[in-house]
């Protein structure tokens, strides 16, 4: 693999028409896709697509806007689909303190509870933070145990990077970067070190200029990389070859 996308969102809709095109453009590309699980319902249709595609992997979890829906079943379902062999992480979870779809103490509680089942199947984690930092960096540290994995589309500033590096986590890397106005993230990529950055996409979400505006997929990491390839002033292909290595490492991936 040359690339990997480490955050995507195969099952949306918005890739109704034509997902196995999209899917196939990635092989092409030489690029390896972490289709990442929100709900139950697109936890289960990411394990099917890793089933189906050899240059897939899934992420099963269940998102803040839907942690209202975060009860024992739900639980119980995710821990057995968190066994599959081709599941390599819990997420996508975390908080959402901006659109606040689901009550702010049941994500919390769904936050705990899925960091527990992440701890008891030693898998990484994707982490979603929006305007919910001091909350999620609490319940990282009341377990009194390092996570490991991701935090998923990071827009922060240099020292909040620096909390999460200090935590452990990788940075998840996408297409903000390349917005114009978006300097105090350029500056925290430039300082990050890059053995703790991972490209991704949100597909089909946030993509990138030169796409901005579009439907985003996941060939379009190549566009973040050539923005933090400018800004550490490296070859693409070294970001290419880091990044990659980073994933694989972080989740574990193989053939």
């Amino acid at each position: 693999m040359k690339w990997i996308d480490s955050h995507a969102h195969l099952d949306d809709r918005a890739f109704e028409a034509d997902r196995a095109t999209v899917i196939a453009r990635c092989s092409e590309a030489e690029m390896g896709v972490l289709a990442i699980g929100s709900s139950l319902r697109s936890s289960r249709e990411a394990v099917r697509l890793a089933s189906r595609y050899r240059n897939i992997w899934a992420t099963v979890g269940i998102h803040p806007h839907h942690a209202k829906f975060v009860d024992e079943a739900a639980l119980i379902e995710l821990k057995e689909l968190a066994q599959d062999d081709l599941v390599v992480g819990i997420g996508e979870i975390g908080l959402d303190y901006y659109r606040d779809l689901s009550p702010r103490d049941r994500q919390r509680s769904a936050l705990r509870q899925q960091l527990n089942l992440a701890i008891e199947l030693n898998l990484p984690v994707c982490l979603h933070n929006r305007e919910s930092t001091d909350d999620l960096l609490a319940i990282l540290k009341e377990t009194g145990k390092r996570h490991c994995g991701v935090v998923h589309s990071f827009l922060g500033d240099g020292t909040l990077a620096d909390e999460f590096l200090d935590m452990g986590f990788h940075l998840g890397i996408g297409g903000p970067l390349t917005f114009p106005g978006n300097e105090v993230l350029r500056v925290a990529v430039k300082r990050t070190p890059l053995d703790r950055i991972l490209l991704e996409t949100d597909c089909p979400y946030l993509t990138p200029v030169p796409y901005r505006g579009r439907r985003n997929e996941p060939v379009y990491v190549k566009y973040v990389a050539e923005e933090i390839a400018k800004l550490k002033g490296l070859a693409l292909q070294d970001v290419a070859k880091q990044t990659t290595k980073n994933a694989i490492r972080l989740f574990g991936l193989s053939d």
